[in-house]
């Protein structure tokens, strides 16, 4: 769990590093590794808050120029963007929590049921650092917990996967950390999910 928070609500530089990071560059069939676009993430937790930190390498940007005044965009997916879906009840198969943040820090967040997408209203916060030089963006999120379930139980293990989108034009790349190995790019599998627990310390994933 990280200490206390800076001034923007989020863990400082020293709390991440605690975090034993995840990395992928490969498609969502597992295949085309690209090293250039390679994703990096780490999580941190309170019972309050779940923090992501993303660090995207990049080959090229691709964004949109507009969003709702609080940064909320509609179809972000069709942009470049950094993605995690969480299923803090592995029982629930095919319901399941959508956050997506883009390089400009544009974000989405999704309720997810069989035939149904509502806006959850989260009440998330984000930040977003791109490096233009480096060939790098950053993005952190922070999730309030009653966002994602009615109370939160350390110990507890969750289903989660982590995905990037990046290119203007199909052939777009479609990256997972658990591949989810469709014909088609479809990041939409729970049954492909890995292992999110909430341990102490840094959290391991499976």
């Amino acid at each position: 769990m990280p200490g206390t928070p800076d001034a923007d609500g989020f863990p400082f530089p020293f709390s991440w590093r605690l975090a034993a990071p995840l990395s992928f560059n490969t498609d969502w069939r597992g295949e085309n590794a690209d090293p250039e676009r390679e994703t990096e993430v780490r999580l941190l937790w309170t019972p309050e808050l779940l923090f992501l930190r993303f660090r995207a390498r990049f080959r090229v940007i691709t964004v949109f120029p507009d969003a709702e005044t609080n940064g909320r965009r509609d179809q972000l997916w069709d942009r470049d963007v950094a993605e995690v879906f969480l299923q803090p009840d592995p029982s629930q198969l095919r319901r399941y929590k959508e956050f997506e943040v883009s390089p400009n820090g544009f974000w989405i967040d999704l309720e997810i049921a069989p035939g149904e997408k509502h806006n959850l209203k989260s009440g998330l916060q984000r930040r977003v650092i791109l490096n233009e030089a480096a060939k790098t963006w950053v993005a952190e999120l922070a999730l309030p917990m009653k966002c994602l379930v009615e109370s939160f139980e350390p110990g507890a293990t969750w289903k989660v996967n982590f995905f990037r989108v990046e290119g203007a034009a199909e052939l777009r790349f479609y990256s997972a950390w658990k591949p989810t190995r469709t014909a088609a790019p479809d990041f939409h599998v729970p049954e492909a999910f890995g292992e999110l627990v909430f341990a102490p310390g840094p959290m391991p994933r499976k």
